[in-house]
Formats: structure tokens, sequence, C-alpha cells
């Protein structure tokens, strides 16, 4: 029997695409993988936000994982099969500049979120709105102290009605210096984002790049995690 129209919809609306790592054959959702490709001159190069035009191949460990199969010749064997040429030139670097990308590219989506008003900085302005609800996602300065965070975390359960417990902020893996830098502000120790999609946009940037870093942290990691929002699709090819 045929299904409905809208039953069809809804199916097609839930369908994310996924991609196979070439290094583990693990399948996982587009997005939460890190996809590679080659220069016009044959050079291996990351595209973590795969946008670069032929094939292109995909992988979804970390970073010593990672830098253990170049040492191997686990990664030139796999990426010769995915895209089925033999020479193909992998940076020394390769890693480093992996975690750049990603550290960039959650850097500029935080700039992208302050430029749409969609974020606050400033713990006075921070605490008001985590305490009346408004926060989705709470960001902590890798240098930020203690005792701020505490204060900022527990006005954040309060706002979710979660003063036992629950509530927590995402120390984000960079130093107020970068974050400061990133927003064009003066001395960012915590960014609070106050509009729910926006969360799930930093969350899911931040999260891609702790995944690399930190793989115990990152996508699959959850205590300090934002109240679950489906993030957006965002990548083409």
């Amino acid at each position: 029997m045929r299904k409905p129209h809208n039953e069809t919809l809804a199916r097609e609306a839930k369908h994310v695409p996924e991609r196979k790592c070439i290094l583990t054959g693990a399948r996982d959702a587009r997005d939460n993988l890190i996809r590679l490709a080659l220069s016009p001159d044959g050079e291996l190069l990351p595209d973590v936000r795969a946008k670069a035009p032929g094939r292109g191949a995909w992988i979804s460990v970390g970073r010593a994982a990672l830098e253990a199969a170049q040492k191997k010749g686990r990664l030139k064997g796999a990426l010769s099969r995915a895209f089925k040429i033999a020479e193909i030139r992998i940076p020394d670097d390769l890693s480093e500049r992996i975690e750049g990308a990603l550290r960039q590219a959650a850097l500029d989506r935080l700039g992208l979120e302050a430029r749409a008003g969609t974020l606050l900085t400033g713990s006075e302005k921070i605490e008001t709105a985590a305490r009346s609800g408004q926060v989705h996602l709470l960001l902590h300065a890798s240098d930020a102290s203690d005792d701020g965070n505490r204060k900022l975390d527990q006005a954040w359960r309060v706002g979710q009605g979660t003063e036992g417990g629950g509530g927590q902020g995402l120390v984000f893996p960079a130093e107020r210096a970068i974050l400061s830098l990133a927003l064009g502000r003066q001395n960012v120790v915590h960014v609070a984002l106050i509009d729910r999609a926006a969360a799930a946009r930093v969350r899911h940037a931040i999260d891609r790049w702790r995944a690399f870093i930190e793989p115990n942290e990152g996508l699959s990691a959850g205590a300090t995690a934002a109240p679950p929002v489906a993030a957006e699709e965002r990548y083409e090819g």
C-alpha cells in the first residue's frame, strides 16, 4: 500500500547522509566525519567544510589514531583505494592542518553567531540570561577560573530547573585571548548562546574539533552537553 504523502515527507526529512571512514570502515553522519580532498597537484588536504570539488575520502578517527595510521602506511593505502590512484602526497603535518581547520571552523561559527546577535558575553549578562532560562549553551574559556565557571553553571541550572545538577558549561578548547579575537570583543571569558538553533550549530562545530583532539570528549560525549537539539544540515557533497 502506498505511503501517505505526509508520511513520505517525514521520512525524507529524517534522512541523514552518511559516509564511511576509510580507516575503520565505520559509517556515521557525514557532518560527524572529516573529509579529505586532493589539490590539483595531488597533495592531500583537509576539507572540513566539505566544499572542495571532486572525489573525497572520509575519516572518523582522532589525531593520535590518524598519526599512527600515517606512520604505519595504512593511511596511504586507504587513500589510494579511496581515490583510485597510487601516488598521493600526504603532508607530514596533516593532523596539525586538520586540527587547525576544525579550530578555525569553530571560531568562525562563533564569529557568525556574534554578528547575528545570538550570543552574549560578560558574566553579569550571562548570569541574568541563564537564570531566566534564555541560555541554550554555555561556554567557558580554557583559562577561565573555576569559581567563575561554577557561578554561571549554577545560574544555568536554576534556569533549566535542575538546581540539583545536570547543567554544566562546555570548556572551550582555547584561551580567552582566542575567544576575544574570534568575537571581536575584549576579554571574553564566557559565552552564552541564547538561540536554540545557534546553540546547535556552535555545539556541533566544537564537538567536531574536540572529537579529533580529544576523542573521549567530542561527538560521543554528553557530560557537558546543552539540551539536545538536532543540528542543521551544513555541508554539500
